[in-house]
Order: structure tokens, then sequence, then C-alpha cells
């Protein structure tokens, strides 16, 4: 069975590679390869599994695939009707949520349209929406897309992954329809109303994480707790998973098991003891699931539980390996893409480690000092997989979770259940409890900030190789295995090649540059061989989310900085300054050149001035702008000159043709360049003939957002320069673009990050356009 399981998990990870899915006839092969897993010798039989996992992947993400929005409808007026899915999120102006569409209308023709999409209604005063609730709205959409970026979050695989097939805004002209709601919303609706009271009564930094606890409702979770979490390695924690769930059934069985005989012989002889306590674990397990609904990571939580429970039904427990091999098989069959996300890898190698770590005998559960080693186990055996997904390990992890897992799982979460069911019966019970629950959250939570706030709490690793991740992992084996093992004092050295790995450098005298896919904005990065310069951080789309924290922050993480010699902010416009505090909260910068000093607070922040020039490594930098008659805003840019081995690139900001034909007129003879990032994204008020016949480009970067409002870059400039020869490439269809200046034949184009990491469930609509290369 673990053979079997092992190899239907890796016929849908061969799948996960595929730039584009094989045709759907395949799937047509199941007919045979389910027959060969069931019945053919093993080694054929393996090949039968693997291959009934790759074709049984196939056939969910064809069907997922097939309800995306048609690319015609992008973009335009349409009518759609549906219900509310999931629990809204509301903001200040902005209410977000899913819709699950039964229909839509386009120039009045009625078609059937399945699917799943994630809407924003904007306005001083949205409706309040909830879970069910049918309604017949205008909205434009726009298929999957999100930033590509190397080091960044893939929105578009989360979205693929929650079946979400279109995204946009509601317009106008909507109408509620009186309808019953459903029954598959009725819960969701519930949780939202539940929610809503335990806010009422809650307040203070722990509401967040009380909410997250009970009904997995995680919209009130602050940002700088979600970072303490993450620094701390105790974000799985707000996770209704495994290990809730699963010590909340443990709690219950134990009880039951040692309760259900004072019922009397008659109910023993109805029922045993072990069956009634199984039984009501399982109730309790699923009750709480419900109030977390039934989320993704639940769902594989409460499978893991059912097969266990199973067993002990049946008084034939499963051995420990086979018992997680039926609950991997199962949930993989419920959905074969859960292997795309974290969870699943953690939750499954969690359970893995403690499992080794007991060596199959609970009763060392027993022994105080276990939970310790246990706790040690897990937080060495998850260090691949961290290092792997997110570029780096907590060091204070086994410390904190020593507390908080004791904490949270045997005292938070059962009082505050009680709280939850008591708020239904006795709301003055409840309202203590939940005080009592408030409480000990508030001191943990300022615990875990103490622990965050350490030196040298977590490691970052940026991205490692492959081969590193395997050697790592198979070094923490050796090393955790028995002590009897030859070669045990060798794991450290398979350990070697993470730590000592180097991160890739341009030669002196060469330069990378890095435009960034941040959206309707700007930012770019110039490596030399031992110096970093950030040129703009990008946009801040709202409280909780800029690119600085979501692009720039991980891209140069994954690089290996842990510094910034250099950053210009080319001037104040949202688009290229937003994210700048989130850059500058995460990583120390040297020195700050920019248009706006009275902008931006704080030491080593400097005006940025024509005629300022610095060499790095071989490398000459020089700003060519602001002019001295340069007016305030897009004009007043600071404009970048770059030059390694003869071949420049100039970075221009914002600047129009004011500032332009001043740096004609002032400065023609340094303007020659090889790539030109287009002065303000392309727009018809830059890029003026007399500019770009003086810079002639071979390469013209456009940082526009995908299907932005202003629809830069505008056709004429296009054409502008595509007279002069010019190659032109867009960050929304390219990702992040790196061109290397100062090598013999030119400066040339490294990487295109949406073509070189396209998966099949990339949008194909921007990522195959072809370039003018």
């Amino acid at each position: 069975m673990r053979s079997g399981t092992i190899a239907f998990l890796l016929g849908i990870l061969c799948l996960q590679w595929f730039s584009v899915l094989p045709a759907p006839g395949w799937i047509g092969l199941l007919l045979l390869s389910i027959p060969a897993a069931l019945w053919l010798p093993l080694p054929w039989r393996l090949l039968g599994w693997g291959v009934s996992g790759f074709l049984w992947c196939l056939w969910s993400a064809h069907h997922i695939l097939g309800v995306s929005l048609p690319p015609e409808l992008e973009g335009r007026d349409i009518q759609v009707e549906g219900h509310v899915a999931g629990l809204p999120e509301f903001f200040e102006r902005r209410t977000r949520f899913e819709f699950v569409v039964s229909q839509l209308w386009v120039d009045g023709e009625r078609r059937q349209w399945p699917a799943r999409i994630r809407l924003s209604w904007y306005g001083r005063t949205p409706p309040a929406l909830e879970a069910g609730d049918a309604w017949r709205l205008q909205v434009r959409l726009k298929r999957p897309h999100g930033f590509r970026n190397p080091g960044g979050f893939d929105y578009e695989r989360w979205l693929f992954a929650q079946r979400l097939r279109a995204t946009g805004y509601v317009r106008h002209e909507s109408v509620a329809l009186e309808q019953p709601v459903p029954l598959r919303y009725r819960l969701d609706r519930y949780r939202q109303r539940l929610s809503e009271r335990l806010q009422s009564a809650l307040q203070g930094p722990a509401e967040g994480l009380f909410l997250a606890l009970t009904v997995g409702d995680r919209r009130a979770i602050e940002t700088d707790t979600w970072e303490v979490l993450r620094v701390t390695g105790t974000a799985h924690l707000l996770a209704i998973s495994g290990m809730h769930i699963g010590l909340l059934a443990a709690l219950v069985f134990w009880l039951a098991r040692r309760l259900w005989p004072l019922a009397g012989e008659r109910a023993l002889l109805w029922l045993a003891a072990p069956r009634a306590a199984a039984l009501l674990a399982t109730l309790a397990a699923t009750f709480y699931a419900a109030l977390a609904g039934f989320a993704i990571p639940t769902q594989r939580a409460l499978i893991m539980l059912l097969v266990v429970m199973l067993a002990l039904w049946r008084m034939r427990p499963l051995p420990p390996g086979r018992t997680l091999a039926w609950a991997a098989l199962l949930v993989l069959l419920l959905d074969p893409l859960a292997v795309l996300s974290a969870g699943f890898w953690l939750s499954f190698a969690a359970v893995a480690l403690i499992l080794y770590a007991l060596g199959g005998r609970r009763e060392r559960l027993a022994r105080p000092w276990q939970w310790l080693r246990i706790q040690g186990w897990i937080s060495l055996g998850l260090a691949p997989l961290l290092i792997l997904w997110f570029q780096q390990v907590s060091l204070i992890a086994p410390l904190a979770n020593l507390v908080a897992i004791p904490l949270v799982s045997l005292l938070v979460v059962p009082l505050a259940l009680l709280a939850v069911i008591g708020l239904l019966l006795a709301p003055g019970l409840a309202e203590g409890l939940i005080g009592v629950v408030s409480g000990l959250l508030a001191g943990l939570l300022e615990l875990l900030t103490a622990l965050a706030a350490w030196p040298g709490s977590h490691w970052q690793s940026g991205v490692v190789s492959g081969i590193a991740i395997l050697l790592l992992a198979l070094g923490l084996i050796v090393l955790l295995a028995p002590r009897g093992l030859p070669g045990r004092y060798l794991a450290p050295l398979l350990c070697l090649p993470l730590l000592l790995g180097a991160f890739a450098r341009p030669p002196p005298g060469q330069a990378w540059l890095t435009l960034l896919d941040v959206g309707q904005g700007l930012a770019a990065t110039v490596q030399t061989r031992s110096r970093l310069l950030v040129f703009d951080t990008g946009p801040r789309y709202s409280a909780r989310f800029d690119t600085g924290a979501a692009v720039v922050v991980p891209y140069l993480r994954q690089a290996g900085y842990r510094r910034i010699d250099r950053l210009v902010i080319s001037h104040g416009d949202n688009d290229h300054i937003g994210g700048l505090a989130s850059v500058r909260q995460a990583l120390p910068v040297g020195r700050i050149d920019t248009s706006v000093p009275a902008a931006i607070e704080g030491e080593g922040v400097h005006s940025c001035r024509a005629g300022q020039q610095w060499r790095w490594d071989g490398v000459h930098f020089a700003f060519l702008g602001p002019v001295a008659d340069s007016r305030a805003g897009n004009d007043a840019s600071c404009v970048l000159r770059i030059e390694a081995g003869g071949q420049v690139a100039l970075l221009s900001g914002d600047i129009e043709q004011a500032s332009e034909r001043a740096l004609v007129r002032r400065q023609r003879s340094k303007l020659a360049a090889r790539i030109l990032v287009a002065p303000h994204h392309g727009s018809l008020t830059s890029s003026s003939p007399a500019f770009v016949t003086a810079v002639d480009p071979d390469y013209v970067l456009y940082p526009v957002g995908y299907r932005n409002r202003y629809r830069f870059p505008r056709p004429p400039v296009v054409e502008r320069y595509a007279r002069r020869g010019a190659r032109q490439y867009r960050v929304d269809e390219e990702g992040a673009l790196r061109f290397v200046l100062g090598e013999p034949d030119g400066p040339r184009k490294r990487f295109s990050y949406r073509h070189a990491s396209r998966r099949y469930w990339h949008d194909p609509g921007g990522g195959e356009r072809e370039s003018k290369e």
C-alpha cells in the first residue's frame, strides 16, 4: 500500500512540470492503468499506480481549466448570476468575496458558465454581503494573472488550486435576488454570523487569533502578527489542521474511553467503549472541521483522522505507516492538486516524523522529555521542506512551539470551542471563557513577539539548488537514524552544500539589470560583482499589500542579498515609492537617492542631481537628471545611466516631454543607450521623437500592469520605437526581465521569467504572445 501511494504521488508530481497539459484524450488510459495498479505483478503494479496518478490529476486539471474565462470576455461589461461563497472580506472602501456563477449574459445572450470567481466591490458603503446571498451583478473580469518574479508568490497557482477561474470587480446595475439560501452555503453563512457575534465580544490583539482558531476566520489578523508567527515558526497554529483536530479528537477519545463504562452495562453491550470513544472523537473532530468551513487543510486532517478512527472502530488498528499511506491516498483521490500547497507536504511530513520519533511505541509519549525530543525532530526534519517552499527556517521554532503547541492545543482550543458552544446556550458563561482565552492568546502573542525580536531568530537561505536540498534531507535522515547506523558522523558533511553554496553574481566589469513585474509601477535592480542598487519599489495597493514586501524583498532574499547598497526613488508617485517602507523594514539600506527627499524620513537620504556619479566593480553609474529646470512631479524624476563594457542602460522614471527636451539639449552625448526602460511606462506624454532618436535603443522595456486602465504602452509610442528597430518587451507579458551588460557580444536578455517558469496553470494569454525579438 505504501509503495502504491508513493507511486501515485509521483505520477501526480510528474504532471506539475508540464508547461502545457497533455491532450484530454490520454485520460481514457485510466481504464487500463487502474486494473494494472490492482492486479499485475509488483513492478507493473507500481507503474500502474504512477500512471493512474498522472492521469487522475490530468483529468482534474482539465476540468478546472475548462471553465476559465474565455479571452474574448476580458475587460467587457457582463452580467453574472450566482451566489456569494465563503466569508467576504471587508475593508475600508472595498469588499472582496468569492462568487459562484450559475449563468452569465453577454450582449443579451444567456450562457451557462459554472465557474467560481473572485470579485471586489468598491465604494464607500458597499452592501453587507453574506455567504449564500443571490445576486445578479454587472462585472468586468479578467483571466487569472499574477506577478511573475523569482522568489515571488505564484498567485496564478493559488487561484488554480482554489478553483478560481477569473478575477474582477463589480461595476453597477447590480440586483439582489430574493432566493432561499442553498444548503451548500448555509454552513458558511452560519460561520459568518458566528464570527460577527464573537467579534462583538472580542477586542485587542487576540481577536484575530481567536477567530482563526475557532471558525477558521483569519481576516482580522494584522500583518505584523503574521510576521511574528512566521519568524517564530508558529504560523501553523492558526491553520485548523492535523494538530488541532488530532489533539481534540485524542482528548475526546481519552475522556469517552474512561467515562463510557460509567453509563452502565447496557450501554457497553450496545456499544463497546473503544467504539463509543472513536465515534464521539470523530463527531467532535467533524464539528470542529465544520466550524472551519471544511477548508482544505481541515479536510486533509479529517481524512487522516477518519482512517485512524475507522481502524479503531474495527478494533484492528493499522500499522502507523499504512494508516498514513491510506490517508495520503484518500486526500490525493479527493484533491490531486493538494500537492501544490505547502500544507500538504508539511502536515504529512510532520506526522511521519512523529511516528518515526516514537518508533511505533505510543507509550513513549508518557515520558515528558519525549515531547521535547519530538519537537526537535520535527524542527530538523521539516527544514528541507521549509527551505524549499519559503527559503527560510525559524531557529527559535523549537522553543516557541514548546510553549505554544501545548498552550494552544490543550488549553486554548478546548476552552475556545466551549466558549463558542456557550455563546449559543449560555452567553454569560461564554463571555467569561472568551475573556480567559483572549488573555491567554494575548500573553502568547507578547511572548512570541519578544522571541521574534531576538537577533538571529531565523535563517534565510535564498533559492537553493535541488541537489543541495536532497543532500540536506539525506543528511538529516542519517542524523536522525538509530545510533548503530554506520557513518552517522558523516551527516553534517551532507549539509555543507546548503550552508556553503554561493549565489550567482556578475563578473567584474559586468552588470545585471532586472526589471521586476510589479504591475502598473516600476521596480528594478542592478547587480554588480559585490554591490546592489534598487531603483524604485513599485506601488502600494492597500494597507496590507505592497510590492516592496510582495515582490522586491522576496526577489532580493532568494538572490542571497542581506543589504541594499543604494536605493533610488525616482519620484514620489505611489507606483514608484509605494513599497519603500516595506523594503527598508526588511533590509538595511546604505544610501537613498531621490528627487523627493522631504517625503522620506530617516538618515542617509540624499537628493539625486545631474552630474552625480560613482563606480562599482568596473561599472559606471551617473545621474543625468533631474535637470536644473525640471519641475516637480514626473519631470523631476531621477534619471540613472549605467555603463558596463561600453554598453549603456537608461532608467528614466516617469519623465515627460519637458524633461526629455532638456536632456536632449544638455546631455545628448550621454543619452545613447542599448537598453531603455521606457519613460512613464510608454505614455503619450513621453518618448518624444527627439528623445527616441537621441537614445536610439536596441531594447525597450515597458513596466506595465496586465490590462492596465491607462492602456500603456500606447500604440503610437510602440510604433515610434519600432521604426528605430528596437526590440520591445512588456513585463505583464514576460514577467521579470533580466539583461546582462558588459558581455563582449553586446547586451542580451538573460531570461523572461514568465516563459522560463511556465506551468500549465499559467495564463497563456500573456505568456505566449510573441515579442518583437
